[in-house]
């Protein structure tokens, strides 16, 4: 007998605009020039909560061969983009020791923020962007006659 397809949210202690680090995986084992293994730090642009997959800006970079799609004005050709990685291969950059961290969640002020293993809150990245006021005309009221 199968089991029923969960449903609902499904919550990432990793989110888009985040920073982390791998800590497994390809992108553990980056070296430097002086031969120094430097694993990849970048920003988070996807998440996929359900299935447990991240993609980190950068990173975990495939080759994908694209048809020409004239009626949709799409090139084609080879195109270079991030694949999913799995989101037990990263981890969250603690903001105040700049290392790997764990995170908890924690409420705070009547609010749940996510909270590093040094204690110190990481913030929410506002990757969708805070739209700026609508600016009133500036009127000249100096060149009144």
């Amino acid at each position: 007998m199968k089991a029923a397809a969960k449903t609902g949210t499904v919550r990432s202690r990793i989110k888009r605009g985040d920073q982390v680090v791998f800590i497994a995986g390809k992108e553990y084992n980056r070296y430097d020039s002086n031969g120094k293994r430097q694993p990849y730090r970048g920003r988070v642009i996807a998440v996929d909560a359900r299935n447990g997959k991240v993609k980190v800006e950068g990173a975990m970079l495939v080759k994908r061969h694209r048809k020409p799609v004239p009626q949709l004005n799409q090139q084609g050709g080879i195109i270079e983009q991030e694949a999913w990685v799995n989101v037990s291969n990263v981890a969250l950059i603690d903001p105040e020791t700049g290392k790997p961290t764990r995170v908890r969640i924690e409420e705070r002020d009547g609010e749940k923020v996510r909270v590093a293993k040094s204690g110190k809150v990481i913030p929410t990245a506002d990757v969708f962007g805070k739209k700026e006021p609508k600016r009133v005309a500036e009127t000249e009221e100096g060149t009144e006659e």
